[in-house]
């Protein structure tokens, strides 16, 4: 097949679906000798203009990048911020963030120069089991060379059938020559909860990053199980950067906690009727008081979820303005293997407030990475008469931003002088971790591991004063043990020292008799509503 006329007929794919999904905008589209003949006329015009590119430009042209990277998502951005065209490896990674799972070794990895490095084994994961640590960076695969590859296709190379052996070649701190692990090919979950643990005695927290996919609930339930929820004194969970996913999984999350009946989020749109989703299950009992952390990086599922724990004065919500992404997105597969996810509708929340914000009088970049000065449109009211809300995701109950960091603490993470997880493979943890290889819990950034720090800022000729490091000294400190916990002991112990002094975390657990009594009275008013009695 042409080059050109296999674009043209992606973009009539593009068009087709649209149209059977409502339409791209303007009045509803009907199955007309017409439309079809609209579409048909726009898209000979298409291939007209690609088929002059492909003959008449100064240079080749890529039609699959003219066509996968220009055409359809130009088309796509006239529309909204969200609706977007994914190429063949991108609609696949999709499925796999929503099946929650992928066949490989397991570890996160990420670029530092021409290299590909080890970011972090995923616990129990193949690689973990080979003794592959974090900081290590990727030679080979299969023998073939990985330097000057980007990350996604190094990625690519580790990925396999279930149950198929692959070489690695790493570079270790210490080590002259390469390090070979046969490593064997496995499922890996791709979890969306990270971490689960008692950050208080009777205090349980939980945290959702990773987005909302398949087994989101799965995780959950059985983190709550391991926590002992219902006897626990207050449970946090922590939103922050959790860029949303699935709706059923957001649906299913809320239904933990809210009681039968209560409704979570509904969603309607121009040719899109309106649907409800209510709580089936209900909290089982489980009664116990609720504070949710969010930041600007939580959208969608997980603003549909803090949405309606707010509205029902079931929990009480912690730290920044959210994202404010309210558009809900039908996917649908196209030719090639490329995927179409399309808005056909907008959330709101159980009092009616609209997640969505503004995105017609902001540039794509503003709306993207600039949130500044939300502007709700309009005010609600939860179960228990507090006022909340809209139109500008959800404002939180306790206000809290994160400090930003000074110009000294920007240097030295701008310089990855900390971790791997930074990127760098020169980093002080690095070097540290291959002089003392047996840490344990009781260690502690003393004199002398900041005398090694010293060291390393020279080494790497960031300059410094004395000043400079007793001002900083208990964030340095921090950082390096941060960073020591996570590459002897795994992502969760890194956590847990990270969690230590961060004020979002620990306002969160002052708030806890606040959520309590929040929750007591809306219970309470409930039951004088329906004649019952609160317990």
């Amino acid at each position: 097949m042409k080059p050109q006329r296999r674009g043209a007929l992606l973009v009539l794919g593009v068009l087709v679906v649209s149209a059977v999904l409502g339409g791209l905008y303007g009045p509803p589209v009907r199955a007309t000798a017409a439309g079809a003949s609209d579409i048909q006329d726009s898209v000979k015009t298409f291939t007209k203009v690609l088929s002059a590119v492909q003959r008449n430009n100064a240079v080749p042209v890529d039609t699959d990048k003219s066509v996968y990277d220009g055409a359809i998502p130009a088309m796509l951005r006239l529309l909204d911020p969200h609706s977007n065209f994914f190429d063949p490896r991108q609609y696949a990674l999709l499925r796999e963030d929503q099946r929650g799972k992928y066949y490989g070794v397991g570890m996160t990895v990420g670029p530092q120069d021409d290299n590909t490095v080890v970011l972090a084994p995923m616990p129990g994961s193949p690689a973990s089991k080979a003794g592959i640590r974090p900081g290590d960076v990727i030679a080979t695969v299969e023998g073939k060379s990985a330097k000057g590859l980007t990350v996604s296709e190094v990625a690519d190379m580790l990925k396999g059938p279930k149950g198929t052996v692959v070489h690695i070649g790493m570079l270790r701190e210490g080590y002259a020559d390469p390090i070979v692990f046969t490593v064997t090919r496995d499922e890996i979950p791709k979890r969306s909860l990270d971490a689960a643990f008692e950050i208080r005695p009777g205090i349980g927290y939980v945290q959702l990053a990773q987005g909302f996919n398949e087994d989101t609930d799965t995780e959950l339930k059985a983190a709550l199980k391991q926590l002992d929820a219902p006897d626990l004194d207050g449970l946090i969970i922590d939103l922050r950067g959790n860029p949303g996913g699935l709706l059923n999984e957001a649906v299913s999350v809320a239904d933990m906690f809210l009681d039968r009946g209560q409704l979570i989020v509904s969603h309607h749109g121009r040719s899109s009727p309106e649907r409800r989703y209510v709580a089936i299950h209900g909290n089982l009992g489980l009664q116990v008081p609720l504070v949710f952390l969010v930041n600007g990086g939580s959208a969608s599922a997980s603003e549909i979820v803090s949405g309606a724990m707010q509205d029902h004065d079931r929990a009480l919500i912690v730290g920044e303005q959210t994202f404010g992404k309210g558009l809900v997105q039908t996917v649908s597969p196209l030719s090639e293997g490329t995927g179409l996810a399309l808005t056909t509708a907008r959330y709101y929340t159980p009092s009616g407030r609209l997640i969505q914000r503004d995105y017609k009088d902001v540039s794509l970049y503003d709306y993207l990475y600039n949130h500044k000065n939300p502007q709700p449109t309009e005010t609600k009211y939860t179960d228990g008469g507090r006022q909340v809300f809209g139109g500008d995701g959800i404002t939180p109950d306790v206000k809290v931003e994160l400090p930003k960091l000074n110009a000294f603490q920007q240097l030295l993470l701008r310089r990855d002088l900390f971790y791997p997880f930074r990127g760098s493979v020169g980093s002080f943890t690095t070097f540290f971790m291959a002089s003392r290889p047996n840490i344990t819990k009781d260690f502690v950034a003393d004199d002398a591991v900041m005398n090694q720090f010293r060291k390393a800022m020279d080494k790497e000729k960031i300059p410094f004063t004395e000043a400079d490091i007793t001002a900083n000294l208990d964030w340095i400190k921090l950082q390096i043990k941060k960073e020591v916990f996570l590459s002897a002991f795994g992502l969760q112990e890194g956590y847990q020292i990270e969690l230590q002094d961060d004020p979002q975390v620990l306002k969160a657990i002052e708030s806890i008799p606040q959520a309590k009594a929040l929750y007591q009275n809306v219970r309470h008013l409930t039951a004088q509503r329906t004649g019952g009695q609160a317990n």
